[in-house]
């Protein structure tokens, strides 16, 4: 039987590798769909996401507010940050003034933590992308290739690693959010090409759950695989970073879920970032 093959793109950190476990190593049946996956950095997912080439891909919500023509977002599948999120680190503390005068080292400009740091500092401010596994290495240097970084915007696994580096928290992101709207904030989502059509969609996003609940029933298994993607993080450390990303927001978005993107997209849009009015668009 010819197989439809569904090119999956996501990141090469611990949460995605634990979301995804089960299609990548053949725990469930599915079907007459092949998953061949991709992993690559959010910024550069967003970035490909322009020209449609994936199937099925991880986008950052904010990325996801220029792709609404290409791609309809995967009711499952979710990164939340419920109180918690991307981080601005720094060596020495300073207040959000003076951060708003600082060049900060960026995970891309199409992130949702870059999008969320707009609103947050109210302004546009300096900014140097970096690789978001290299951003605190940036910090503590002072530099990235020559350009001067007084301070680093961290996702990922970053976010518990930090302090190691005997480095100091200047804001959560996910926890100025919820002060700001009382929801999550939502970092992350798949996003699954229209062209496949709504009974390709639907099955393709059941296939995507079912790897989700998988990983969640078997938790242990799934993350012996999602250490590989650990960088610096032991598994005590990684168990609570899938934890804070994997959970029963990425099973559903539910409707709290869904209203979090909806009012990141529109702040997004009235702060001048995001240039057009968008309305989420979710697979039923």
């Amino acid at each position: 039987m010819t197989k439809h093959l569904i090119r999956v793109g996501h990141s090469p950190d611990p949460d995605d590798a634990f979301m995804f476990h089960a299609l990548a190593n053949d725990k469930i049946d599915t079907g007459e769909y092949e998953f061949r996956h991709e992993l690559v950095d959010i910024e550069t997912l967003n970035r490909r996401a322009f020209s449609g080439e994936l199937e099925l891909t991880a986008v950052s919500l904010h990325g996801y507010a220029y792709l609404t023509d290409i791609y309809a977002l995967c009711p499952c599948g979710a990164s939340m940050g419920d109180r918690y999120g991307p981080m601005v680190v720094a060596k020495q503390k300073t207040s959000l003034d003076q951060l708003k005068q600082s060049s900060i080292a960026v995970p891309g400009t199409l992130t949702t933590a870059y999008l969320a740091l707009r609103m947050c500092l109210a302004r546009d401010f300096k900014h140097v992308v970096v690789p978001f596994d290299q951003i605190l290495d940036a910090v503590e240097a002072g530099q990235y290739q020559g350009q001067p970084v007084d301070a680093g915007l961290i996702i990922h696994e970053g976010q518990l690693t930090y302090g190691e580096r005997k480095l100091e928290l200047l804001v959560d992101l996910g926890q100025w959010w919820y002060e700001e709207t009382g929801l999550p904030l939502p970092l992350g989502a798949n996003a699954i090409r229209k062209d496949l059509g709504p009974d390709v969609m639907r099955e393709v996003n059941r296939l995507l759950k079912e790897s989700i609940r998988y990983g969640l029933e078997h938790r242990q298994e799934a993350l012996d695989y999602a250490l590989r993607y650990g960088r610096d993080l032991d598994r005590a450390k990684a168990d609570k970073f899938v934890g804070m990303y994997v959970n029963d927001w990425t099973l559903n978005f539910g409707p709290r879920g869904r209203q979090a993107v909806s009012e990141l997209l529109a702040r997004g849009h009235a702060a001048g970032v995001i240039p057009q009015k968008i309305v989420p668009e979710f697979i039923d």
